[in-house]
């Protein structure tokens, strides 16, 4: 087993942010680079049931946050949570901090330790648990007041009714956190916690640049992808560019006539659309599509 490191509260090794909250746990049990603890942080959360929009926009806004200099924190579970963590360790130098619901140096689930043992190499894993706690759904509950507690904002992607991800977003709101939730279809069961969460007065995540500022970090405002040889921005993938160079072409494209053009489903053209707008890269308006510069 990896090098254990325990912080009490008492160590100066301990965050700031985790002292603020009620109940602030007594120890943390660390693998890997605890200055991540004292760095700016922003949660990534969701269900562990996911659509395939959940996992575009967890990998997106892992990536593009990280590539900002933000720690991504999340709980390493299945789904969003796991997609928010290897988003940020694709970016190079990308930084993200899981926090186990389980004893320190056992993954949960089982099929995450590959995850877990990356992020221990590049990151930090941390649980209020030591290495002999035997465990307990109490455990996982528990570890969301930590999840928020570092944070200064909190991302909820893709939530259900009954999702433990609305559980976090609750005690971020108790702890005076930003609460961000992406807006998703209406008549989506994935989708119906985090559209409930703007209801109720979360902020909807439309651009990432939204967190961003809320961060205090420099905004990734035009220009701040960067363009490669073929004057497309670099974080888009090969759909992306398709569409990206058809809005170019045609300014005010409709979503309809832009599946026409590119020969594919309306359904998965308003997929990209949204992740595309997420990334600022493009702007709608009145039902058509606009280069966002």
């Amino acid at each position: 087993m990896k090098k254990i490191i325990r912080i009490t509260m008492e160590s100066d090794e301990y965050p700031d942010s985790l002292r603020e909250i009620q109940g602030s746990p007594r120890e943390l049990y660390c693998i890997g680079d605890i200055s991540l603890l004292k760095t700016p942080c922003a949660a990534i959360v969701g269900s562990r049931r996911y659509t395939i929009y959940g996992r575009q926009t967890a990998l997106m806004i892992g990536k593009m946050l990280a590539g900002r200099g933000i720690t991504v924190v999340s709980g390493m579970a299945k789904g969003i949570d796991s997609f928010a963590h290897q988003g940020a360790l694709s970016k190079q130098e990308g930084k993200t901090i899981a926090v186990l619901g389980t004893a320190i140096g056992k993954p949960y689930p089982a099929s995450n330790a590959a995850l877990m043992e990356e992020i221990e190499e590049k990151g930090l894993v941390i649980s209020e648990y030591p290495p002999d706690f035997p465990g307990s759904q109490y455990g996982f509950p528990a570890r969301n007041r930590i999840i928020s507690g570092l944070s200064k904002s909190v991302i909820v992607v893709e939530a259900g009714l009954k999702s433990g991800s609305l559980i976090t977003a609750q005690i971020a709101g108790d702890q005076g956190k930003t609460v961000f939730a992406v807006p998703g279809n209406i008549n989506s069961q994935f989708s119906i916690g985090t559209n409930l969460l703007i209801r109720d007065g979360a902020y909807p995540l439309v651009v990432v640049d939204d967190v961003i500022r809320e961060m205090g970090v420099q905004s990734m405002n035009r220009g701040t992808f960067g363009e490669d040889q073929e004057g497309f921005p670099v974080e888009m993938d090969d759909d992306e560019k398709k569409l990206y160079s058809e809005i170019r072409q045609e300014q005010g494209i409709s979503p309809d006539a832009l599946s026409e053009k590119v020969e594919l489903p309306i359904s998965k053209i308003n997929g990209i659309l949204t992740v595309m707008e997420i990334k600022g890269a493009i702007m709608m308006c009145s039902g058509r599509i606009f280069l966002n510069h």
